[in-house]
């Protein structure tokens, strides 16, 4: 027991605190004043999250998920040259739209284009991945040559393969080179047979996305153990068996998520399509790919918007399928 000095008026005295030291008069506060700084601080970063991030979300609310709803809205309805629904149909918008020869023809006419675009991309981006990753000098600089084009809009490199590279007449790119060889010039973009102008476009689209593809495999490459390479040349592994055993089914992440992000931009297709051929206002089916096509129907003279919002949303559920099959497919693969 212990006793400390008391005082009490003019005398003086001691205190008994059973062996307890003596109450801090401050001690009540303290946790009470840490308190309410915490919870100031958490006030200011929620302030300053909604300060940068609120007109972001701002923009993607209004012009992203209020046009999809809306969208979703006008695809049960009659809305012809206005977006306000005027007349309420159903289904039938929807019926429309899979018993529409044109709108099924442009199905056909991207999965030609997916079955030719996604695994040509493919097998350029990993084979550009694999010689730049085995480089021994300059990795920076192809890394960055092959990337530069994905920085083109799809645009501007459709205007150019089209009024430059590929125009039609004798003096263009492709066809003087031909001429080199003896050759008269061909007529690229002619929508009859022979159809020259998928060559235009495919060339096109894979001068814009090898490169990006590039640097996804080369992340999925840095990843692989060189441990495993060593282990393979020790037991006289080399070239494509290396290849087939060790590098492919390490890269299958990678490839899953490479042919998933083809397949929709194949399905998204809209640039070159209608910039290359935008001088034949026609667009027979077979040059027209779906968002083509919704276009004309949506935006054309019609300026159908509930058949347009419709074939919108069957595209999109047909790609969230074929993302769901690829992603299952791809987990029991593994």
């Amino acid at each position: 027991m212990t006793s400390v000095p008391a005082h009490d008026g003019g005398g003086s005295g001691t205190v008994a605190t059973c062996g307890r030291p003596p109450p801090d008069p401050r001690g009540s506060r303290a946790p009470r004043r840490t308190l309410a700084r915490r919870l100031r601080g958490r006030a200011d970063d929620t302030l300053w999250f909604w300060v940068f991030v609120g007109p972001f979300f701002a923009g993607l609310v209004l012009f992203t998920y209020v046009p999809i709803v809306w969208s979703l809205v006008l695809s049960f309805f009659d809305a012809y040259n206005t977006v306000t629904p005027t007349q309420f149909v159903g289904l039938r918008n929807y019926v429309d739209m899979l018993s529409d020869a044109a709108f099924v023809a442009s199905l056909r006419t991207f999965l030609v284009f997916a079955a030719v675009i996604v695994p040509v991309t493919f097998a350029l981006s990993l084979g550009t991945a694999v010689l730049v990753a085995r480089s021994r000098w300059g990795q920076t600089f192809f890394r960055s040559v092959y990337f530069l084009p994905t920085a083109c809009s799809y645009v501007v490199a459709a205007l150019v393969w089209k009024m430059s590279i590929f125009s039609g007449v004798h003096f263009g790119f492709a066809n003087t080179v031909l001429s080199w060889f003896g050759l008269g010039p061909v007529p690229w973009l002619s929508v009859t047979d022979p159809p020259w102008y998928w060559l235009v476009i495919v060339t096109a689209r894979l001068w814009l996305q090898i490169g990006f593809f590039m640097i996804l495999f080369l992340a999925g490459l840095q990843r692989i153990d060189p441990s495993l390479y060593e282990a393979a040349a020790i037991d006289g592994a080399q070239g494509w068996r290396v290849f087939r055993s060790i590098t492919l089914p390490l890269l299958r992440p990678t490839s899953v998520a490479v042919t998933l992000l083809l397949l929709v931009n194949a399905f998204q297709a809209f640039d070159e399509f209608y910039n290359i051929l935008a001088n034949f206002g026609s667009y027979p089916p077979y040059a027209r790919p779906p968002l083509v096509y919704l276009y004309f129907v949506a935006l054309g003279s019609g300026q159908d918007f509930g058949h347009g919002s419709a074939g919108a949303l069957i595209l999109t559920l047909v790609i969230a399928l074929v993302a769901l099959l690829l992603g299952r497919f791809a987990r029991e693969d593994s």
